[in-house]
C-alpha cells in the first residue's frame, strides 16, 4: 500500500531491468530484492522504498519519459 493515495500500488513501470540482471531497476528504481519482495513487504518498508525512489522526483520523471 502506498503512503499517498495518488500513487499506484506498485512503483513498477512495466520495463523491469532487474530481469536483465541489473541490481537496481533503471525504470522504477527499486533494487532486485525490493522488486522480488514487494508483495510481502510491510507498509513501512514500502513507504521507505517510495520515499527513496521519489527523491528529487526521479520516479515521476521516469513515468513521464515512458509516457505513463
Amino acid at each position: 500500500m502506498a503512503t499517498n493515495s495518488s500513487l499506484p500500488d506498485s512503483p513498477c513501470l512495466g520495463f523491469c531491468t532487474t530481469a536483465l540482471g541489473d541490481d537496481v531497476c533503471k525504470s522504477c528504481g527499486r533494487t532486485f530484492e525490493e522488486v522480488c519482495q514487494w508483495i510481502t513487504m510491510t507498509p513501512e518498508q514500502k513507504a521507505a522504498t517510495w520515499k527513496r525512489i521519489r527523491k528529487n522526483d526521479w520516479w515521476d520523471q521516469q513515468r513521464k519519459i515512458k509516457g505513463l
